[in-house]
């Protein structure tokens, strides 16, 4: 609640190498990290409040979690994030709106100038009253600015232009969702896109591989199952959707066993099912034929469009071609990045794609049909 004591962080054997493995196992390929949540304290010695690691026990007051977690996705080949509460609990200048917003530009500017490259920054909306009984107002706007200034590459998230929430913490997307969405009504919305009415605001679906979102030890036993994990990322990886799977250290400061082991579960099984297909191809227009080389049994396929030049399609129909001729499989109005379709087993020869409704050309990336059995 931003009252607890900063000698209560002391982690006795944070690893966050051993993090980035654990995290690589599964397959992922960025880790945000939670750098301050809403009871204010920083995992980094920032100069801006004392309700920080430098004033805990964990490596004699002179340890920075950011900065080992930044180096150790750099030596192990993940792309770094950040996630920055702008809800401040502890701080006393929140509520009293333009001191806060100033503060929270310093936090922000620090995360952003002293660590690397950030590959996403992760706002999320979670708002108070501060001290003086006053609700604070985000200067949403200043924030991104200041994001783009230092950290053009960045992907701003969530309360965001960049990357918006799915709409819950089940990590499920919509069937058919869509990253090209209208423009919000919000006044940085049209700050940011100016003079656009549509934008490119693809979804992301958080959801934690625990019952909770912090470590607590009752939830060992507790990690979400391996069948859990594959139909999360089949409802939001393969609906033209990001990932966000929560996963966190716990108090030795490393990933607890169980969800390692999970993690490596996760990984191995998406790339059994998913590493090798049967068959495979691309194309561009409104029909795309997939011949297999020899009849076999398919149960899933894969479609992707090259959305380099946007999501063209609208409308489709995936077909499977039987002894008795084709026999329909998935009618759908999105593929976008990638779509991930299961049905029960079928014998086919060929796979075909009809677009059925686009807005320009269709350029189909990847259609592929895979066995992945039970």
């Amino acid at each position: 609640d931003g009252k607890e004591d900063p000698k209560l962080f002391n982690p006795t054997a944070l690893d966050a190498r051993q993090w980035v493995q654990a995290l690589k196992a599964a397959g992922i390929k960025l880790l945000i990290l939670t750098a301050k949540h809403h009871d204010g304290f920083c995992l980094w010695p920032s100069r801006y409040t004392e309700h920080s690691v430098k004033n805990s026990p964990w490596r004699e007051g002179k340890g920075d979690v950011v900065r080992e977690v930044a180096q150790a996705c750099r030596e192990g080949g993940l792309k770094f994030g950040v996630y920055l509460s702008p809800w401040d609990r502890h701080e006393p200048s929140y509520g009293d709106s333009p001191a806060y917003n100033e503060h929270f530009r310093n936090q922000l500017r620090e995360l952003l100038t002293h660590y690397g490259e950030v590959a996403e920054v992760w706002f999320d909306g979670a708002c108070g009253e501060g001290p003086n009984g006053k609700r604070q107002e985000y200067d949403w706007l200043s924030y991104y600015r200041l994001v783009r200034q230092t950290q053009p590459h960045a992907l701003i998230a969530i309360c965001g232009p960049d990357v918006r929430w799915v709409g819950n913490e089940d990590g499920l997307a919509r069937e058919n969702e869509t990253s090209v969405q209208p423009i919000g009504k919000d006044s940085w919305s049209r700050d940011m896109h100016p003079g656009k009415q549509w934008i490119w605001h693809p979804a992301e679906c958080d959801v934690s591989i625990r019952p909770g979102w912090f470590y607590h030890p009752a939830e060992d036993t507790k990690v979400k199952s391996l069948e859990q994990l594959l139909e999360i990322y089949c409802q939001s990886v393969g609906r033209n959707s990001v990932l966000l799977l929560n996963v966190p250290p716990d108090r030795r400061g490393l990933i607890h066993e169980n969800d390692v082991q999970r993690l490596a579960e996760l990984g191995a099984a998406i790339q059994r099912r998913f590493s090798r297909s049967l068959a495979e191809t691309h194309g561009q227009g409104q029909s795309v034929e997939l011949k297999l080389s020899s009849p076999a049994k398919i149960d899933q396929a894969i479609l992707m469009e090259d959305i380099r030049q946007g999501e063209r399609v609208r409308g489709y129909v995936l077909e499977v071609l039987q002894p008795d001729g084709w026999k329909e499989v998935r009618q759908g109005a999105v593929i976008g990045h990638k779509q991930i379709i299961r049905f029960p087993p079928l014998e086919a020869s060929a796979v075909r794609l009809r677009v059925t409704a686009c807005l320009a050309e269709p350029r189909i990336r990847k259609l592929a049909v895979y066995s992945v059995g039970p």
